[in-house]
């Protein structure tokens, strides 16, 4: 699965999505610990917590990339945007798209204080056509097409994960 974002930056700075070759890892087994590259991250929606390990792009090379190309994102996992954008400071409008993607995605813009501002839910495949955020973000994840739906996920949820992660 893989998709290609843009982002606003005083001016549009294209920024790609995805990553490659980090194993997933199965949430809901307590023994397991996340590999490099992946981050412990969840969702509180009214139905409850739903746990996942997500990888994690951080710079500019590795928000380009994205999940490009790929076929293997699994329910449990996902990427995650952060800092978005890569660059640091305050957050910004974002817009992605699925050029280059494969499968569809849900893709979560996360407000900087963590809830969740827009769900753009089974994107489509390949298509250009750019999915914006709605307001400034500071993070940016996607799921499995169809993931949030099926886990009652909503908008204004609250996404948390170790911000202290390096």
């Amino acid at each position: 699965m893989s998709f290609v974002a843009k982002a606003v930056l005083a001016g549009v700075l294209a920024l790609g999505v995805g990553a490659g070759g980090v194993a997933y890892m199965n949430s809901d087994t307590d023994t397991e610990v996340a590999k490099d590259g992946t981050l412990a991250l969840t969702i509180k929606s009214t139905n409850g917590t739903h746990a996942f390990i997500v990888e994690r792009a951080k710079t500019q090379d590795e928000q380009a990339r994205g999940l490009m190309f790929r076929t293997d994102l699994k329910p449990d996992g996902g990427m995650l945007f952060w800092p978005y954008p890569p660059t640091g400071g305050a957050p910004v409008a974002a817009s992605f798209w699925m050029k280059n993607t494969p499968s569809s995605l849900d893709i979560l813009y996360i407000r900087a204080d963590g809830t969740i501002a827009r769900i753009a839910e089974n994107t489509v495949p390949f298509s250009e056509t750019p999915i914006p955020s709605g307001e400034p973000v500071g993070a940016v994840l996607e799921l499995m097409g169809g993931r949030a739906a099926e886990l009652g996920i909503a908008e204004g949820d609250l996404v948390t994960w170790d911000k202290g992660a390096k």
